[in-house]
């Protein structure tokens, strides 16, 4: 125990072992759970545990990963987006969505992240590292705190490809879903991913009931090949198979994403091609027109083109809807904001950020 401990980072079964082994019941794990779950950020605040084990527990462990360093507040629709700083000095960014079934935590699962898609702001400067599971769990636990409202559904689909952090992904997923704990029901969350096929069949293996949303973004390997590098190593065809796959265990349907970028993958003829490649699949095609990033020379499609597209897959018999537009007035896309700051950081601007 040398290195100090993460509380959120834990399950009930390691705090449980970690109460015995300073010397307390086993069942004070259980309560340390709930009260992190709870999200205290001082041990003191533990009140059902001895001064003496909170002592002990101080000496050996903390349960705050991070500080809120900015919010900005949609006026338009209450998105609010978070930039947070880990206990090591790295910058993350959370979103909270507000809609009419509950708040929506979209959470970032790596510090940058490497997948190197030709249209995200997180993954220009590469990744740094994974986060924990508590690193993760901690950007749940701390927008809940800070709106004073419960968050009912949890999205993975910030900075960063949780399927490359796949160990403390599956460990958040444990931590939150925990009836002692958030009690978020698998069904309420989603996962994104670029497409890393070997990580989709483990997961298919586990049969969660969440839903896979897969980054898609073009009907062939052509077009893909050039906004998404992972489709050079696992391309369309080893994609949807291993979508199928994840179907047939868990019998949930697959989201797709698609990105619409203006003059590149908007065009009525890509729309019948994806409809060809979906067909007989048990999916659902999320449209979603481009968010823009300053270092990209891409421009996103029209709302209108967006509505003839998703007419096109109907008519073809795949199921799609047009994502509800978020936060447009505070960049709300991922990446935007850290990028933002960091930048500010070097050049010794700490001013407040607009």
């Amino acid at each position: 125990m040398s290195d100090s401990i993460d509380l959120r980072n834990c399950s009930i079964e390691e705090l449980e072992k970690l109460s015995v082994q300073l010397g307390e019941k086993k069942f004070r794990g259980k309560q340390i759970f709930e009260w992190i779950q709870k999200g205290i950020e001082d041990i003191d605040e533990m009140t059902n545990l001895s001064k003496n084990f909170k002592n002990k527990l101080k000496k050996v462990s903390y349960a705050n990963d991070m500080d809120i360093l900015k919010v900005l507040e949609s006026k338009l629709d209450g998105t609010r987006k978070y930039l947070m700083a880990l206990r090591d000095g790295n910058i993350i960014e959370s979103v909270m969505m507000k809609y009419k079934h509950g708040n929506t935590v979209c959470v970032s699962t790596q510090v940058g992240c490497k997948m190197g898609c030709g249209f995200c702001a997180s993954t220009i400067d590469g990744v740094v590292r994974n986060l924990t599971s508590g690193e993760i769990v901690g950007q749940v636990l701390s927008i809940q705190k800070d709106i004073g409202e419960r968050i009912s559904n949890v999205v993975l689909m910030g900075s960063g490809e949780p399927l490359d952090n796949y160990e403390g992904v599956i460990k958040f997923l444990e931590i939150i879903n925990d009836p002692l704990g958030l009690n978020i029901g698998m069904r309420n969350i989603t996962l994104s991913t670029c497409g890393i096929v070997p990580k989709i069949i483990d997961l298919a293996q586990k049969k969660l009931q969440i839903t896979l949303a897969v980054s898609l973004h073009a009907p062939n390997d052509e077009m893909r090949n050039k906004i998404m590098p992972i489709n050079k190593v696992y391309n369309i065809k080893k994609l949807l198979d291993s979508c199928e796959k994840y179907i047939k265990k868990t019998n949930r349907r697959v989201t797709f994403e698609y990105s619409l970028i203006r003059g590149f993958n908007d065009s009525l003829d890509n729309a019948l091609e994806l409809s060809q490649k979906l067909n007989g699949m048990l999916c659902h095609v999320n449209i979603i027109p481009l968010n823009e990033v300053n270092e990209r020379n891409l421009k996103g499609s029209t709302r209108e083109r967006a509505y003839e597209f998703q007419r096109i897959l109907k008519k073809n018999g795949i199921d799609a809807t047009v994502r509800r537009e978020m936060g447009s007035d505070i960049d709300a896309a991922c990446g935007q904001l850290r990028k933002s700051y960091i930048e500010r950081a070097k050049n010794n601007e700490y001013c407040e950020l607009k």
